[in-house]
């Protein structure tokens, strides 16, 4: 493996985190009696307490330009776990600045919010399994067959974000990098042919392709290694994380995690 893909897993875990503003979702009554949760120590009994940013679309955001429903991926995912739990949800959105802390201070039970695994957080933090796989990717325009791999970056010119990760890959593959602002101006010097590609995370890439399609572009190559992305505990939640692992692991066999999935990406993102 050549150099740059060890630091694929820092590329890629590039996650955000969360604001939590209430709503709350009831069990269905035809599952029997509600859980108060008491084996889990939650903040509040029979309540699964969710600390996430709400304005991270597609993984938690409002709808409606920010005045609707609090939704996305991440929220849909959590909802699931939650019932299968047999517990009620209240979101507390949270500044991604401030989240852990609220975490740590008990305000939350857990944070859903696309937070990566990483062995820093590892080491202060329970996950549950992952519930996002993502790679990095090379977007170039579907017209053009010039680029299959990172090795066929070198000499072309590439749209990144100078302050990101994907830039440091994209100069270790020989590109010459044009500085942007974020992945819109990336995308729009692309299609204006301006540069040959740009390299990202392949969520941002299947959500901008969701919710512009057709986009003239495709993906060229993948990274050889994933980010994943979890829901994140403090140390004393294990009962609560090996719950939520078993509910995942239900919603993963019966199709409800690869549902959510498609509907905000096209594709199964969950493993």
């Amino acid at each position: 493996m050549s150099r740059r893909f060890t630091a694929i897993a820092a590329l890629v875990a590039a996650g955000a985190l969360l604001t939590a503003c209430s709503s709350s979702s009831t069990p269905d009554s035809t599952s029997g009696d509600t859980s108060t949760g008491s084996e889990f120590g939650l903040v509040q009994e029979g309540t699964l307490t969710v600390a996430t940013e709400g304005t991270y679309r597609p993984f938690s955001f409002h709808e409606d330009n920010g005045a609707g429903e609090l939704t996305g991926y991440d929220v849909e995912i959590i909802e699931a776990v939650a019932d299968k739990l047999d517990l009620e949800v209240k979101f507390e959105e949270t500044q991604w600045d401030a989240i852990f802390a609220g975490l740590e201070a008990g305000r939350f039970d857990v944070i859903a919010n696309q937070v990566s695994i990483n062995d820093e957080r590892e080491a202060k933090y329970l996950f549950s399994a992952p519930y996002t796989v993502s790679p990095g990717v090379i977007v170039v325009t579907e017209d053009d067959d010039s680029i299959s791999s990172f090795d066929d970056l070198d000499g072309k010119t590439t749209a990144q974000s100078l302050t990101s990760n994907w830039n440091e890959l994209a100069t270790e593959s020989g590109a010459n990098v044009e500085g942007v602002e974020g992945w819109a101006q990336a995308v729009e010097l692309l299609r204006q042919g301006r540069v040959a590609a740009t390299i990202n995370d392949k969520l941002t890439f299947l959500d901008y392709e969701t919710t512009n399609s057709p986009t003239g572009l495709k993906i060229a190559a993948e990274t050889e290694e994933a980010g994943e992305q979890a829901f994140a505990f403090t140390q004393d939640k294990e009962a609560l994380a090996s719950a939520v692992d078993v509910a995942l692991e239900e919603l993963r066999a019966d199709g409800t995690l690869a549902e959510i999935s498609e509907k905000y990406f096209g594709e199964d993102v969950s493993q």
